[in-house]
């Protein structure tokens, strides 16, 4: 089962979004967007500092809508928070060794979206390396150590994970070599992932029970954002911030959040805390290369959002 119910106010709040939305950006199709919204009404059981068990934190239900919510989409740099959760995992069963660089990797990974400390973490991860061609023997080799982040997500056994693939790295100019023959000659390889599948994991990790509830806590500090980009001149996307789900936040709100963007996609994940209104989740996906007006959608989404949020029961 998906780990959250339908609700019919959250089903009519979200859908008048949408419409406005589409209305708004008329060149964002209706099959280019993809977007999970979660509520936690209380008592609130998500951002407790590890106060509540894994077993009681998946007791405690949470209402939701999503509008192709399980449609595989390409997800930029989304795909990190699946390797932030897998790093850790790997670190709390001393599977690999802690050490200042890798620290640095995971931290430049999130805050910063680095690729290149991304390629470090897949690399301790999975044992690979990039590099030339390999032989189909060996080869063989290296793509099974290289999808052992996807038998980790599977073992899991959450439904939203089923049809997601975390196995590539995230590149600037592209991949070379044996990366490129991994790919598949059209990309058929490439990561895949849906609004669903993220939000699980993100409620897990504000919930406290992604690994352990230090290890998530630790998760928490990287995807803290500072939402003074929103109010400044700032244009730098590396902020996550401008032109992300955040830049439609009230200047007193709390953000968590990790955004992933393309010239062909823009998303965000986000976890969002504002004072006198129930904590919630959203994850919006959109594509579309020809949207001139593409850096608006995320923002207008968001300050639609915070204005349902007034009105929940």
């Amino acid at each position: 089962m998906i780990f959250f119910r339908q609700d019919k106010q959250l089903d009519k709040l979200a859908t008048d979004i949408l419409e406005k939305t589409w209305a708004k950006f008329p060149d964002l199709e209706r099959d280019r967007i993809a977007l999970t919204w979660i509520v936690y009404d209380p008592p609130v059981a998500v951002n407790t500092g590890g106060a509540i068990s894994a077993e009681e934190f998946w007791k405690y239900p949470v209402r939701g809508y999503s509008y192709r919510g399980d449609d595989r989409i390409y997800p930029a740099s989304i795909v990190k928070l699946f390797y932030l959760v897998a790093i850790h995992e790997w670190l709390e069963g001393g599977m690999i060794p802690e050490s200042a660089e890798l620290n640095r990797a995971i931290r430049d990974m999130i805050v910063d979206s680095s690729n290149d400390a991304t390629s470090l973490v897949v690399d301790v991860l999975t044992g690979t390396t990039s590099g030339p061609e390999l032989p189909p023997g060996p080869l063989e080799t290296w793509k099974y150590q290289r999808n052992i982040v996807n038998r980790y997500f599977q073992s899991l056994g959450w439904e939203e994970l089923a049809n997601i693939n975390v196995n590539q790295k995230p590149w600037g100019d592209g991949p070379y070599g044996r990366e490129r023959a991994f790919l598949g000659e059209m990309m058929e390889n490439r990561n895949m992932l849906t609004t669903n599948a993220v939000a699980r994991l993100l409620h897990a990790i504000v919930g406290g029970v992604a690994v352990s509830s230090a290890r998530s806590q630790q998760m928490m500090d990287l995807l803290k954002r500072n939402l003074d980009f929103a109010t400044s001149s700032a244009s730098d996307e590396e902020n996550q911030v401008t032109g992300f789900l955040g830049e439609g936040l009230p200047t007193n709100a709390q953000l968590w959040s990790k955004a992933g963007w393309t010239s062909q996609v823009r998303h965000d994940a986000a976890y969002i805390e504002i004072p006198n209104r129930q904590p919630y989740l959203l994850v919006v996906f959109t594509e579309g290369k020809a949207d001139t007006k593409k850096k608006e959608i995320l923002p207008f989404i968001s300050r639609s959002f915070v204005g349902a949020m007034e009105n929940l029961s």
